[in-house]
């Protein structure tokens, strides 16, 4: 069949047919490779622009086109290299002008080997431009907007700076380990805690390692490799913390933390805590001794006891209930140092009579002190002890040259004949105890059931005291307090007084627990409240009223009524009222009652803790309900001249001053103990020496003219 020639329609021989057929074909292939290279330029990710030997531009694609904002209608093949510069400094691409770009790029074009640079554009934004030389000439370049890939640099590259900067400004020790175990990160404090070398210590240490070298430097005391990395390993298996204190040999103790970390490995923090260990020794052994004598207090003879009664294989034991025979004569007679020397040698005494060395002997406070003596065989086994101890305590005490006399008085419970809990047996102790006082002194006696003298004598009081309040036999005494740092007086401390007509004047410590016990505290305290709040009506703008509240109070269902009411009629702002709380409320923890408190707090009423130190757990009691102000027990500030005693003040004062809460000293009597007071930033005192306990009368003259003294001074 013949071939026409598609251009004048005249027949094509044969084999020039077939070279046509073959130029059809080839510009058809060269078509589709035009237009397959067209696509895949079109698709790229990146720019593309190529220029020929003459730097006149062949092709280009529209992520260059758009990398530089160029306008597509100028943008034709043929236009020249410089034209396209000067095209993008019209449209305000560029940065610099043509010739500028020119002369930069010129070098990269003109070399024989690729090349790349970067170019920052007018907006900011920074592009990579790489130049491949083409073999006939001209060359092709490829553009890509890096800008955020520089800016994810730099925020590493900050990162890495605030990590760095981080690691060798933290208190504590770090070491991080990956996955497998070796680490990869350790900060200079670790160092500095362990006082050993970056080189004891190279990255990709394992953990194992790492101990064997603490072991090998003498630096821990002796501890079980294998069961620390094993226990590091299941708590990074679990994904739980773990934190473990390590003794080291120069007497330091340092906390070591492992957190896991979500890729796995996990992060070793190293904390110095020996400071803090100490203290809270201090506030360990204070919150389970009695800070004058160091012996057991209350709480943890309580302890004990309850230990012992829990054994149900417990031997029989006997309580011994002590307490000072005279010893209100010698405080009366040579002062209160007098007497605080006296009972810390009766201690002394005390401990010398046991003769097993699990028998204790603990002061519950003030003369009273209580034994426990175990491996208790017969009667005649207790009878020996309380002898020994009387005729112990009967011995001449001398101090400065001078004799003190004094004796003791027992009373002996028995487990379990006399009692089967704990509360019982110290019940009939003391109740023995009272027979023994009652029959002359200096004397033991055991419990006997018989014994209901004392009752009927409780009972007696608890009937004075149901009529006392409707007779007006109470009455209120104000003791001031000051502020340390100006010496002005703030306010003033409601004291509840009973003075009957057949008792006399009775001490709060033998009415206060009876009102308690019976209910009455509720309708006295609520009298008390009323009362207070109603002379401080009359004091100067701004002095606060402090009023002491039991936990029985506070449990009654009508407490915060009562206060507001009390407010209410005096006229009194709320802020002005200041509610004191012992710890045996917060020990409590009952909704109702911390709900309460709450509840006052946010009308403004100030929450102080009163007795703080002497309790449980002060600092647990901080952590869960948040007061205004902690009041130091008195009998810190008495013994404030000794040392340990001393540090416990300035930690205390130190904590209140961390939490943002007032902190004020109770029984501060001499020069001496406001200054070391005022010396360790101590807010408020409340003593003798500020001022005495005084009528409502007195306590408004005084407070009126320290306010116009101010006023006019």
């Amino acid at each position: 069949m013949p071939v026409v020639d598609v251009k004048d329609g005249s027949v094509v021989p044969e084999r020039a047919a077939e070279g046509v057929e073959r130029s059809r074909r080839m510009e058809d292939e060269l078509r589709e490779q035009n237009e397959r290279f067209s696509a895949a330029v079109e698709n790229m990710s990146h720019g593309l622009c190529m220029f020929d030997a003459d730097e006149r531009m062949i092709i280009c694609n529209g992520n260059y086109i758009n990398i530089f904002r160029l306008d597509a209608k100028v943008m034709r093949p043929g236009i020249r290299f410089i034209d396209i510069l000067r095209h993008s400094v019209d449209i305000g691409v560029a940065s610099q002008s043509a010739d500028e770009l020119y002369a930069i790029r010129k070098p990269y074009i003109d070399q024989a080997k690729p090349s790349t640079y970067e170019e920052t554009l007018s907006d900011g934004r920074i592009i990579s431009i790489s130049h491949r030389p083409l073999a006939p000439g001209g060359w092709v370049s490829i553009y890509e907007d890096i800008t955020e890939q520089r800016r994810a640099e730099q925020d590493l590259k900050e990162q890495h700076r605030r990590f760095d900067a981080a690691l060798a400004n933290m208190s504590q020790g770090l070491m991080m380990y990956d996955a497998d175990g070796k680490l990869i990160v350790r900060n200079g404090r670790f160092l500095e805690l362990y006082n050993v070398t970056a080189a004891d210590f190279p990255l990709g240490t394992t953990h194992r390692d790492a101990l064997e070298r603490l072991l090998e430097l003498g630096i821990y005391t002796k501890i079980d490799v294998d069961s620390e990395v094993a226990k590091t390993e299941a708590c990074r298996r679990a994904g739980k913390m773990h934190s473990a204190y390590r003794h080291l040999t120069d007497g330091r103790t340092i906390l070591v933390t492992r957190q896991p970390m979500s890729g796995g490995g996990w992060v070793a923090t190293f904390d110095d805590v020996t400071e803090r260990r100490r203290t809270e020794e201090r506030m360990t052994h204070l919150a389970h001794h009695d800070t004058l004598t160091g012996l057991p207090n209350r709480s943890m003879f309580r302890e004990r006891l309850d230990l012992a009664l829990e054994d149900v294989a417990a031997t029989p034991l006997a309580i011994f209930s002590l307490d000072l025979d005279r010893f209100k004569a010698v405080n009366d007679t040579w002062g209160h140092p007098a007497g605080d020397w006296l009972l810390k040698s009766v201690a002394e005494r005390l401990q010398r009579c046991l003769r097993s060395e699990t028998d204790i002997v603990a002061r519950f406070g003030g003369d009273e002190f209580v034994v426990m003596q175990f491996h208790f065989k017969d009667i005649a086994n207790a009878e020996k002890l309380a002898k020994r101890i009387v005729e112990a305590i009967a011995k001449p005490f001398r101090d400065k040259g001078r004799d003190m006399h004094v004796g003791i008085s027992l009373g002996i419970a028995v487990f379990p004949n006399d009692g089967k809990d704990a509360d019982t047996l110290l019940k009939n102790a003391d109740t023995a105890l009272y027979r023994a006082k009652s029959e002359g002194r200096n004397l033991y006696r055991f419990f006997e059931p018989g014994m209901d003298a004392m009752v009927q004598a409780r009972r007696a009081l608890e009937v004075d005291l149901e009529t006392a309040l409707p007779r007006q036999e109470f009455d209120l005494d104000f003791q001031p307090i000051m502020n340390i740092a100006s010496g002005e007086i703030i306010g003033a401390e409601a004291l509840m007084r009973w003075r009957s007509p057949a008792r006399g004047t009775v001490a709060p410590d033998q009415f206060i627990p009876v009102a308690e016990e019976t209910g009455l505290i509720v309708p006295l305290g609520d009298w008390a409240l009323r009362t207070a709040c109603a002379a401080a009506a009359s004091w100067p703008p701004g002095l606060r009223i402090a009023v002491n509240v039991s936990a029985v109070q506070l449990k009654s269902g009508g407490f915060a009524r009562g206060v507001i009411s009390a407010l209410a009629f005096s006229e009194v702002p709320a802020g002005q009222l200041e509610l004191e709380i012992t710890e045996t409320v917060l020990m409590d923890e009952s909704k109702a009652m911390l709900k309460t408190l709450r509840q006052l707090r946010e009308l403004g009423i100030r929450i102080a803790l009163d007795d703080f130190g002497t309790g449980y757990s002060s600092l647990g009691y901080l952590r869960r309900f948040p007061v205004d102000k902690i009041k130091i027990d008195r009998s810190f500030i008495r013994d404030i001249g000794n040392r340990d005693t001393a540090a416990i003040v300035r930690t205390i004062i130190g904590l209140g001053t961390e939490l943002g809460i007032v902190v004020t000293a109770e029984g501060v009597e001499t020069e001496v103990q406001l200054d070391m007071l005022r010396e360790n930033g101590c807010v408020e005192a409340q003593g003798y020496l500020i001022g005495v306990p005084a009528k409502a009368a007195a306590i408004r003259r005084l407070l009126k003219s320290r306010a116009l003294h101010s006023q006019t001074g």
